[in-house]
């Protein structure tokens, strides 16, 4: 089994006293169910679950009257066999954006002693106009994500004790063994090959068969076009589908409309309910500009600039024509790897709860911006050895306050003569610190 960083973060809400539902959101396929399922078993004595898209009858419960008293009774003549004992007993609602009922429903469930309850959600926004009532102050939310890359050192059962010290020598901003970072290197390239999807990873660690990689990556693609086809409306249901395709050719550039099927003149209220769309459900996320990297950041913020990015960089691999999952693993210098590189640490950054957001004006750009403490920390992300950093030197060398400078690229760690932090490409896994999702 797949071992996720979001199992603590269950056991965090399970042993808070004044939990409230837990609501797990997240993409299709990352493993929300699974994990899920394996944490119910492990720690409840009693496990109810309810599927609403593959037992749509179920969704009946959650007619008429959903006080908690009727809710108690109707699950337990539909599960009869299954012991409610307070404290001891969970409910799983998947899928539940299925049933706005039952969506409505856990504002009687918070606070009631009989059932623990967790709800999980692919595609939320999309029904939202059919939830009566949302539970606001009555449930907890946690988002899930693909694996990152430490989870996938996890998954090929890489030595914990190795995995710690590389970590612990980044932070201390310590050069590494050669030899390890050579290790670590050929790890993070396979890493955004195959990405962090749980069903790919699971077969590569398996197998090491890229081929078969890639066609799992390929069946997850068409899902989630399927999906488009599905539940998306109008004329949002082919934006979505065109942006979506456009995104591998948009990678680490501002995202502009007329891309993204060559019309000239496309406006963006013409491509922005597909955007959403693929935002909502969890596909794409965006990297908003800002105009100057100082303190609060959100207030330089221009909501009209953004860069948009596929929430898993295999599954970015897999949508660039070509050989390019091999030629990457190769270290062919052919192969656009700054573009892949950014998509991966745009992922981890997210993976942590950071708002990824970037600078840039005319004559700069900055891939990423984010804050550390009372830090603005700037991020550049290059795929070889490139030692100078113009736009990076030019806004540490400002007058803009604290500011924190790092260079992620193919190289071992170091500080320069202007204060810019060097680090290999996959220290972006382990020098940003994980924001858990659950607050006890």
């Amino acid at each position: 089994m797949l071992r996720r960083k979001i199992t603590d973060d269950l056991g965090k809400w399970k042993k808070n006293p004044k939990r409230h539902p837990l609501l797990v959101t997240g993409a299709r396929q990352v493993g929300k169910t699974y994990i899920i399922d394996d944490f119910a078993r492990k720690n409840y004595d009693s496990f109810i679950y309810i599927n609403f898209e593959t037992t749509p009858s179920l969704r009946k419960i959650f007619d008429g009257d959903l006080d908690m008293d009727t809710l108690a009774m109707k699950i337990s003549a539909r599960f009869s066999e299954k012991k409610i004992v307070p404290g001891k007993t969970i409910l799983v609602l998947d899928e539940i954006q299925s049933c706005p009922g039952a969506r409505t429903a856990l504002k009687s469930f918070s606070g009631d002693p009989r059932f623990d309850v967790i709800a999980t959600g692919s595609l939320l926004g999309l029904n939202h106009s059919k939830v009566s009532l949302y539970p606001t102050g009555y449930e907890e939310y946690l988002e899930m994500h693909t694996l990152d890359f430490e989870e996938f050192l996890w998954a090929l059962e890489i030595d914990a004790g190795l995995i710690s010290s590389v970590s612990e020598k980044l932070n201390r901003r310590e050069p590494l063994d050669p030899f390890i970072l050579e290790t670590f290197e050929e790890h993070y390239r396979k890493y955004m090959a195959v990405g962090g999807m749980p069903e790919a990873v699971d077969d590569f660690a398996a197998n090491k068969d890229f081929g078969r990689v890639r066609a799992i990556q390929e069946k997850i693609i068409r899902s989630y076009e399927d999906d488009i086809s599905k539940y998306a409306e109008g004329i949002v249901r082919t934006r979505a589908k065109e942006c979506l395709h456009s995104v591998p050719d948009q990678i680490g550039r501002r995202f502009r409309y007329n891309e993204v099927t060559g019309v000239h003149g496309a406006r963006r209220s013409m491509y922005d309910g597909g955007i959403e769309w693929l935002i909502e459900a969890g596909v794409a996320f965006k990297s908003y500009r800002v105009t100057e990297p100082a303190l609060p950041l959100t207030y330089n913020r221009n909501m009209g600039l953004f860069k948009l990015f596929i929430h898993d960089v295999g599954l970015l691999v897999c949508m660039i024509e070509g050989e390019t999952a091999p030629m990457l693993l190769e270290g062919d210098s052919s192969v656009n790897g700054g573009k892949i590189a950014e998509n991966a640490v745009a992922c981890e950054l997210v993976g942590k709860r950071i708002r990824p957001m970037h600078f840039g004006r005319k004559d700069l750009e900055i891939d990423f911006v984010t804050v550390l403490g009372r830090d603005v920390v700037m991020v550049e992300v290059k795929s070889g050895n490139n030692k100078r950093s113009k736009s990076l030197d030019s806004v540490m060398s400002g007058e803009r306050g604290r500011m924190r400078g790092i260079k992620l690229e193919r190289t071992n760690v170091a500080i320069d003569e202007e204060g810019v932090e060097h680090y290999p490409l996959f220290a972006a896994a382990f020098i940003f610190p994980d924001d858990s999702g659950y607050k006890l």
